[in-house]
């Protein structure tokens, strides 16, 4: 294996030839970001996709009212950006690391030389946008139809599936949010998330930690959905 195994996290790239993946780390760039250090500004110019190599990165958009609204949280092997692929424009978040940072740079002229040389490549990248339109529409969805509750279960029903670990007394799920970061997530108050967690707890769908949340009952959680 060679010193791009880290591209093998990212979905959609772990099933490409060691030849592709080569190509791809050729034309990479790592960039150190320190916690709290913004990676770039809604509105700002962009020519280039993200990769989390290592760390975790917020992703936010500022309403008219400048309300922080948080659209995720990239983790290992995330995209971001990728919006831009083809087309360029302005940046229609920000970007900015939660923590100690390792991100890779890919600049989108250097994936258009790329891909135009490479169907596997270009493939992965087809199906990598895919399922991004997947997630937008899940979010425009929760949204728009879900009230707090709803979108608060449909997020802690993502983060199970998605990093979850089962566990004796249910599926952990490890937490590096605050609640007002998860409130920004669902588009509600810092008090009215603690309520809703708290409440949840209460009714035994789910255990509170320090740094984790523990889902007792994913049926019943679902139910609320």
């Amino acid at each position: 294996m060679g010193d791009y195994d880290y591209l093998r996290k990212i979905p959609y790239f772990n099933v490409l030839s060691e030849s592709s993946l080569f190509e791809i780390n050729k034309i990479a760039v790592e960039k150190e970001y320190k916690k709290n250090t913004v990676i770039f500004y809604e509105g700002d110019e962009g020519d280039a996709i993200y990769f989390v190599k290592k760390g975790k990165v917020k992703i936010s958009k500022i309403s008219q009212q400048g309300k922080e609204h948080i659209i995720r949280i990239m983790e290992d092997g995330d995209i971001f950006a990728e919006s831009l692929l083809f087309i360029g424009g302005k940046y229609p978040a920000t970007a900015e690391a939660i923590e100690d940072s390792k991100i890779i740079v890919l600049k989108n002229k250097d994936i258009e030389n790329l891909i135009l040389n490479n169907n596997e490549v270009a493939l992965g990248i087809i199906k990598l946008m895919a399922k991004r339109l997947q997630n937008v529409a899940v979010i425009i969805e929760n949204l728009a139809l879900k009230d707090s509750l709803g979108r608060t279960v449909s997020i802690l029903l993502t983060f199970a599936r998605e990093k979850g670990i089962q566990g004796k007394d249910g599926i952990a799920i490890e937490l590096n949010l605050s609640r007002q970061d998860l409130a920004n997530m669902v588009g509600t108050s810092r008090e009215n998330m603690t309520r809703i967690l708290s409440q949840l707890d209460k009714e035994g769908v789910i255990k509170l930690e320090r740094h984790a949340i523990i889902i007792k009952d994913v049926n019943a959680l679902k139910n609320l959905s």
